[in-house]
């Protein structure tokens, strides 16, 4: 790992975060798998220090949420009696601002109400003020949000019905036509203009073209669980703080006033 020249090192995260896979790198640069999960975890630590540390007292004011799946180690349907916990389907939970596009936080975990839970709290700390929140129709949100926020914040659902099945269910991996939305009023008075999931899921498909390990129909996928949150603290770091929004002109982390300059590795490399 240390003999690894600094421009080596960053080379190497730069492909990281450009949609690259492991293997694929180790090829471009001629720098072991191994050598680079061993930094890519390393800087991930870091990443996941630095917004820790730096992303408090947020002021956003339209907050949408959303979840993408991926999976560890083989699909849930794969799965056997035994196998651990951390294998099988796995999400991440993402906030997004619509105004500053900064994602103040994330959490991996399984769809359920517990990873909501701790979601929601990590939002509750990062974030000052009221604001208005979306979310999609998963059920655990709602004691998730009340929990964390009570009912001082102007929250609401949003349902996206598509056209499909006689449930509206999307089936596949192709895009389906919407169909209708359905909003719903849970605290607060959210304006209903504002109530809307699309920038958040705009982010999804950044995290697919961005992470390889969240392409679908290919073998680059994550084989642990540590693996995963590290590549997507490197990714949420290179996107609030380094990268340039192309509608922004800025870094996410810039027009939030929490960075006035566009981030290096340096950053987080020592």
């Amino acid at each position: 790992m240390n003999c690894l020249k600094a421009e080596k090192q960053e080379m190497v995260l730069n492909l990281l975060v450009e949609g690259n896979s492991i293997r694929g790198i180790e090829r471009i640069t001629g720098v072991h798998r191994d050598t680079i999960i061993r930094l890519m975890k390393r800087v991930g630590e870091n990443c996941q220090a630095f917004m820790d540390q730096n992303m408090r007292g947020l002021r956003c004011k339209y907050l949408e949420c959303d979840e993408i799946w991926t999976y560890v180690g083989k699909k849930q349907k794969q799965l056997k009696v035994g196998d651990p916990d951390e294998l099988g389907d796995q999400y991440v939970f993402i906030a997004l601002d619509r105004e500053t596009k900064i994602v103040p936080v994330f959490e991996v975990g399984k769809r359920n109400t517990f990873t909501a839970y701790w979601f929601m709290q990590k939002l509750q700390r990062r974030v000052n003020g009221q604001f208005q929140l979306t979310t999609d129709m998963f059920r655990g949100y709602l004691e998730a949000v009340k929990s964390a926020f009570g009912y001082n914040i102007h929250y609401a659902v949003l349902q996206k019905i598509y056209h499909g099945d006689e449930n509206g269910r999307r089936e596949g991996y192709s895009p389906c036509k919407l169909r209708k939305t359905e909003k719903s009023v849970i605290s607060g008075k959210p304006k209903p203009e504002k109530i809307c999931t699309s920038f958040v899921e705009r982010q999804n498909l950044t995290i697919r073209m961005q992470l390889r390990r969240f392409s679908r129909l290919t073998i680059a996928f994550s084989k642990s669980l540590d693996s995963l949150k590290a590549a997507l603290n490197l990714h949420f770091w290179h996107y609030n703080f380094m990268r340039l929004h192309g509608s922004l002109k800025m870094t996410p982390a810039m027009k939030a006033g929490i960075s006035k300059t566009v981030a290096s590795w340096d950053w987080v490399l020592s």
